[in-house]
C-alpha cells in the first residue's frame, strides 16, 4: 500500500496518502479473494469443487441481547442466575419441498418420495362412465382408506390419456389403473411412477403390492 486511502476509526472520516509502516503497522497481512471451483483447500490441499446447493434450514446465534432485555435467567448447577443464550433455528418448508422436485423429477414431472408423497396411491378409472369399473375403483378406494393408505381418486370423465398425463405430472409414487380391459381378464393394472414400471396383478394381491412396493422405495 503506498498513499493509500483508509478508514480513520472516526464515522465519516478518511486518511489520505497513508502508507504501511510508516503510519500503522499491521498484524496480519492477508490475499483475500473469492474462493473458486479448482482451489486448494487450506486445510488438506485437495481442490474445491463448486456446486448447487439450496438453504433448507439455518441457525442464528443471537446471544444474550434479548434475553437480557427481557430478564431472562435460570439456575445452574450451583443455583446461581444465569442469562440464557438466544438462538433462532428456521426449517423452510417450502424450500425442501422445491429441492425435492429439483432432484426427483423426470420429463413428465414430480417423483415424490414416499415419505414426502402427499399420497401414496393414485387411482385411475380409464372410464369413469362403465357402472363396473367406478364400482370397482369405489371398493379399491374404500379399502386402502380403511387400510390407513392415502390414496388420490381420480374419478373425471376424462379421456384416459389426461389422467396419464396428469398423474405423471403431480408423481405419486404408485398408480393403480382400473380398466374395461383388464376387468374382464380379472385383472388391474398397476404402475411404479419412479421407473415406470408397470405389471397386472388380481385385485386380492393389490394390498400386498402396495405395501410392499412402499417398503422397498425410498
Amino acid at each position: 500500500m503506498t498513499d493509500s486511502v483508509t478508514g480513520a476509526n472516526r464515522k465519516d472520516t478518511h486518511l489520505r496518502n497513508v502508507n504501511v509502516n510508516r503510519d500503522f503497522k499491521p498484524d496480519l497481512i492477508g490475499d483475500l479473494r473469492y474462493a473458486a471451483s479448482g482451489d486448494g483447500c487450506p486445510k488438506c490441499g485437495k481442490p474445491l469443487a463448486e456446486v448447487h446447493a439450496l438453504e433448507l434450514g439455518h441457525v442464528f446465534k443471537l446471544g444474550t441481547k434479548y434475553t437480557e432485555a427481557l430478564d431472562v435467567k435460570y439456575l445452574d448447577e450451583k443455583g446461581e442466575k444465569k442469562t440464557v443464550i438466544m438462538g433462532c433455528y428456521g426449517i423452510g418448508v417450502n424450500r425442501i419441498l422445491a429441492a425435492h422436485i429439483e432432484e426427483h423429477h423426470d420429463a413428465k414431472g414430480m417423483v415424490w418420495s414416499k415419505g414426502i408423497a402427499p399420497y401414496s396411491v393414485l387411482l385411475i378409472t380409464l372410464n369413469q362412465s362403465d357402472p363396473q369399473s367406478a364400482k370397482i375403483a369405489g371398493e379399491i378406494y374404500e379399502t386402502l382408506s380403511a387400510e390407513g393408505i392415502d390414496v388420490l381418486y381420480d374419478d373425471r370423465n376424462e379421456r384416459a390419456g389426461v389422467k396419464f398425463n396428469d398423474g405423471d405430472l403431480i408423481g405419486i409414487p404408485l398408480q393403480v389403473i382400473v380398466s374395461e380391459r383388464n376387468l374382464k381378464e380379472g385383472k388391474l393394472e398397476v404402475c411404479k411412477r419412479f421407473n415406470k414400471e408397470t405389471s397386472k396383478i388380481q385385485p386380492e394381491e393389490l394390498l400386498a403390492w402396495i405395501r410392499n412396493t412402499l417398503a422397498e422405495i425410498s
